[in-house]
């Protein structure tokens, strides 16, 4: 998975689903029942188990959110991280509350680890894959509106930020470049460039008389021009270091 929800409220319900999942797996399935197991028995190991289980994800979506907020990131090696940190923090809390009074459980650890955690891994982490997947699409989608003013009250332009491809000086008046239904538009607003990278300070300044979002950028065509969305722009020697190092 190359994307991630940080919602710790997501996760929790996740982290429900999953004690729900567990508790029915262990006192309907009963994996390592040897025929000596009380009911209450069963009972006590079915709600610890599943409430471990729900206090293991509920910290790994606090860890995983932490983590996600400095990076900005997530790939592959991040999930797989997590899903192990989560079955090594259940194997450790399981076995603890197995050989605590409450149960007095005969297995040692490695026991424990074959006959137990490595059948509930087994089943469970292709559910904990399947609904943190699904998680990613309960993230609201936030579309930001950016208003471009003119020194005229009518003089305006509001379009969403990532659409902004370049801003460019126009003797009394700047040219907004923007995509608009997967076409370069362009509108004329009387401004300066100053005063819009001043408002926009995303925007990156590659020349005198041009600005542009670095998103929006593709490719150097050579040393002196770079390729943006549907737009090629002269780049400065007294900007170029500056662009070559975002």
């Amino acid at each position: 998975m190359k994307k991630l929800n940080p919602s710790i409220k997501h996760h929790l319900l996740i982290g429900i689903f999953i004690s729900i999942w567990l508790f029915i797996f262990a006192f309907f399935i009963k994996p390592f029942d040897d025929g000596t197991i009380s009911f209450k028995m069963w009972l006590l190991i079915s709600v610890g188990f599943s409430l471990i289980a729900f206090l293991c994800y509920g910290l790994l979506a606090i860890i995983q959110k932490s983590v996600y907020q400095k990076v900005s990131k997530w790939n592959v090696g991040f999930e797989i991280v997590s899903l192990v940190f989560f079955q090594l923090l259940f194997l450790v809390s399981t076995y603890s509350y197995y050989k605590s009074p409450v149960l007095n459980g005969g297995y040692d650890f490695f026991e424990f680890l074959r006959i137990i955690i490595l059948k509930s891994a087994l089943i469970s982490t292709p559910i904990i894959l399947l609904a943190r997947g699904y998680s990613v699409k309960l993230i609201p989608i936030k579309e930001e509106y950016i208003a471009i003013r003119g020194e005229n009250k009518l003089d305006i332009l509001k379009i969403r930020k990532q659409d902004l491809v370049c801003v460019s000086n126009s003797q009394n008046y700047v040219e907004i470049f923007f995509i608009e239904e997967s076409q370069l538009k362009t509108k004329l607003i009387r401004s300066t460039l100053k005063k819009v990278q001043h408002d926009f300070d995303f925007l990156v300044q590659v020349h005198r008389s041009h600005l542009i979002n670095p998103t929006h950028f593709k490719a150097w065509k050579n040393q002196d021009t770079i390729s943006l969305t549907q737009i090629e722009l002269p780049v400065s020697k007294n900007y170029k270091e500056h662009l070559l190092s975002l």
